[in-house]
């Protein structure tokens, strides 16, 4: 009877045992896309930043694959072989772009298929998609040290400035602690206000004398229109100096008439010349005119002498 009892507990024990195991390799196969149809894709990065083997691989925030292989290509290229559900390839485009990101702040590396558009087509087994390149954590890290000594400087300087303005040194300190400044200010404020007060008594008897100076500028303008618009009808004599084409004829005929008459008058005077009576008028003119002549050219060369000696005598 005891042997009984301890063979089924062997049996069951056995046989939860197996039951555990294949839920385990279940588990871990699904996890592992080892029972689902799937197909691969690859990626290259200068930096992988940890990433490892079997990571997860996630499109639109769910978990689609996992990371088949790492591999060094060069010395400045690694390639990534992914392993993805093939129920989702109908969603991933040739223009995607793979990046690695972590679960949580320090959780492990998963790589992030971007989405990308409609237009592109859809991305084929074995084909390799663009990647973006990490951030590492130790630069993030150096970048936020230098940082926060420039926020400790920056605290320090505002310190000593908050200490300097409640001891009331500098303008700004001065402002707010001491009242005989406060009590200026506000006496120029009312100052001020008396004198805005002034300036708009005096505002009015200015726009006033505005108005005033408005309507008379309307008025000579009304007075301008009027007369162009005379002179254009040929009124007054301006007008008919402009429209009238008789004046300006008469006109033309007066300045011709006197250029003939200028005319007439010189050839009176050389016959004038010509005439027994005057001749010796004009002979006796031309002498003088002659005769001044002379004496100017005398006197120019007089003088000319003279600058030249003047000259000599500087020199020696």
């Amino acid at each position: 009877m005891k042997s009984s009892n301890f063979k089924v507990r062997l049996g069951l024990f056995v046989a939860g045992g197996f039951i555990l195991f294949a839920v385990a390799i279940f588990l871990i196969g699904r996890q592992k896309n080892l029972f689902n149809p799937v197909f691969k894709l690859t990626t290259t990065f200068h930096n992988v930043s940890g990433l490892q083997v079997g990571n997860n691989i996630r499109f639109s925030g769910i978990n689609i694959g996992t990371v088949e292989s790492i591999k060094i290509i060069n010395d400045t290229t690694v390639q990534v072989d992914m392993i993805i559900q093939r129920s989702v390839q109908q969603f991933i485009r040739k223009d995607c772009q793979v990046l690695i990101g972590s679960e949580g702040i320090i959780g492990d590396r998963v790589l992030v298929i971007t989405q990308s558009t409609t237009e592109s087509p859809q991305v084929l087994g074995g084909q390799s998609l663009l990647s973006v390149e990490p951030t590492e954590t130790d630069a993030i890290l150096v970048s936020l040290s230098v940082t926060a000594k420039h926020v400790e400087v920056i605290t320090e300087e505002l310190a000593q400035i908050m200490t300097n303005i409640n001891q009331g040194n500098g303008t700004l300190g001065r402002l707010i602690q001491d009242s005989t400044i406060a009590k200026d200010i506000n006496e120029t404020i009312i100052n001020f206000k008396n004198s805005s007060a002034g300036v708009v008594e005096n505002m009015d008897v200015i726009m006033k004398s505005f108005n005033k100076t408005a309507g008379n500028v309307q008025v000579t303008s009304n007075q301008l229109a009027e007369i162009v618009t005379s002179v254009n009808q040929g009124q007054g004599t301006i007008g008919r100096l402009i429209q009238d084409t008789t004046v300006a004829e008469n006109i033309n005929q007066t300045i011709i008439n006197l250029k003939n008459s200028s005319k007439g008058l010189d050839d009176n005077l050389e016959a004038l010349k010509s005439n027994f009576l005057f001749r010796r008028y004009f002979r006796k003119r031309a002498e003088e005119e002659a005769k001044m002549r002379e004496d100017s050219i005398l006197m120019r060369e007089a003088e000319m002498k003279r600058l030249q000696k003047e000259n000599v005598i500087q020199i020696d």
